[in-house]
């Protein structure tokens, strides 16, 4: 193995710590100098640094002169140390295409409401669930892989990409046809997917909604999310534009529906400027940038193994999100209760999407500066719960008029299982900076482990508590399968914080 590969495969423990202070020695005599460059916004991009390194210490002290004598100019130079470094930047644009993908699906679902019957309202967002199951779970089970790899895939970025778009694409289409063909066992509910053209225009759209889906966290591993919220903009404006001209003309809900139109055609839409984007501008600049830091890419022997033990594991955890709501449609066999059911779950996992965000920019950077992971890890978990903490208690405390936009009735049904699925995202927090840290390591089978783990609890417990809890069921089991996997994973996450902290103190 070479030196490169060595340092780009080690964690914070053991070599990969030596190796970061190592460098640090031996670049103690242009420290000055780069510091400036940091300070100037001009770091390589190739070369994450952390925005603690200028504004704390290793206790989170104030170290910066200037901030510290000027306390009303802190807040806006820590700001703008944030957006200096790459973890932060990345993370804070994935967190706020989360928000305006919440604010415009909020939007979009209340005027749902209002323009379609309570019933068409249903049947849309069972096809639209559907629809995720299938290309959202195979589609993000590769954004593990892609996080990790794009960063160090140097002169082979296009072609790994692509062979992402590919792989994801057929395994979702695969996964769609089988379940098209045992269409019978899953209930009346989904009787509006029968027949030659619905089935072969649902599988386009799974297709569609495929790539879509890994246009994000392709952007991300290259270090352009800030491009991904302007996507969300885009996409979400068109969606409701879209869904207000079709009340009229397709009032009814199913597959060839207003909601479900309007949600897929302009996701059709957006492939093509976004890719042409990543393909022709980004792909290059980056092959460009990382010239020298992975002049090495990883062979596809890595990639495989990896993706052997982060597939599994991503595939199980991704039945949380996307199985549970199929399978709560077939149970209840009623579109207009699901249709209260699906407003409060998705909203609870637009919360929890939150926490995934920061934890996704933790992989690409952690990839970029192995040795650095452990202080990368203490910023990602510092952030997020700043971000997330104030929003689950609003969520919790508001939930019933946040609701009530959708209508009294809804209010009533989803206010409980969305204040459940609320407090779930604490210690889901604590997981998916976890689960990002091994990615980031490429410790496959302890990724599997702990995924495959978390989705059985959840999926047994759901099913255990439903018959007698109805839809709040999906909450408890969510909450208390959560918590479960936080206490177990929790010594191991300490111990690479403290790690990290004791090598600190060594170069100190």
């Amino acid at each position: 193995m070479s030196e490169k590969d060595a340092e780009r495969r080690a964690g914070p423990e053991g070599e990969g710590l030596a190796a970061g202070t190592r460098r640090d020695r031996r670049g103690l005599e242009a420290k000055t100098t780069s510091d400036l460059v940091k300070v100037a916004g001009k770091a390589d991009a190739t070369a994450p640094f952390d925005a603690d390194d200028l504004m704390h210490d290793g206790d989170g002290a104030v170290t910066n002169p200037t901030v510290a004598g000027n306390p009303r100019t802190g807040l806006m130079d820590r700001l703008r140390a944030d957006l200096r470094n790459p973890l932060f930047l990345q993370g804070y644009a994935l967190m706020i295409n989360t928000a305006i993908t919440a604010v415009l699906g909020l939007g979009y679902w209340v005027l749902a409401t209002h323009l379609y019957s309570a019933s068409a309202f249903g049947e849309g967002q069972i096809m639209i669930s559907v629809l995720r199951l299938f290309a959202s779970l195979t589609g993000l089970a590769f954004v593990g892989a892609l996080a990790r790899f794009i960063p160090v895939a140097g002169r082979r970025t296009a072609e790994f990409v692509v062979r992402g778009y590919v792989i994801a694409g057929v395994a979702g289409l695969v996964a769609a046809l089988g379940f098209l063909l045992t269409l019978p066992l899953w209930g009346p509910v989904y009787g509006h997917l029968g027949g030659f053209g619905p089935g072969l225009f649902f599988l386009v759209s799974v297709l569609v909604w495929t790539v879509f889906t890994l246009q994000d966290v392709t952007l991300a591993g290259l270090r352009r999310a800030i491009w991904v919220p302007v996507n969300s903009l885009a996409f979400g404006l068109v969606k409701m534009a879209m869904l207000v001209g079709l009340a009229r003309a397709l009032p009814d809900g199913g597959l060839f529906g207003g909601i479900f139109i309007s949600w897929i055609v302009p996701t059709a839409l957006a492939l093509i400027p976004i890719n042409w984007f990543i393909f022709t501008i980004v792909i290059p600049r980056h092959v460009r940038e990382t010239r020298e830091s992975a002049a090495n890419p990883p062979p596809l022997r890595e990639v495989g193994r990896f993706l052997a033990g982060d597939f599994p594991g991503t595939l199980s955890v991704l039945l949380i999100v996307y199985l549970v709501p199929v399978m709560v449609a077939a149970w209840l066999n009623d579109a207009a209760m699901f249709g209260y059911f699906s407003i409060a779950h998705t909203l609870g996992c637009m919360i929890e999407l939150l926490a995934a965000n920061m934890a996704v920019s933790l992989t690409v950077e952690g990839s970029f500066n192995a040795a650095r992971l452990a202080q990368s890890v203490r910023n990602a978990l510092r952030r997020t719960f700043l971000i997330v903490g104030p929003i689950i208690a609003m969520v919790v405390v508001a939930a019933p008029l946040i609701l009530n936009v959708f209508g009294p009735e809804l209010s009533r049904e989803g206010t409980p299982l969305l204040r459940l699925m609320a407090l779930a995202v604490l210690p889901g927090t604590l997981i998916e900076i976890y689960l990002s840290m091994l990615r980031a390591q490429s410790r496959a089978r302890s990724l599997a482990a702990v995924q495959i783990g978390m989705a059985v609890l959840v999926l047994v417990s759901v099913a255990a508590i439903f018959p007698a809890a109805g839809i709040v069921g999906v909450g408890y089991g969510m909450l208390s399968s959560q918590l479960l996997i936080a206490l177990i994973i929790l010594p191991g996450l300490r111990r690479v914080i403290k790690v990290g902290k004791a090598s600190q103190t060594v170069v100190a």
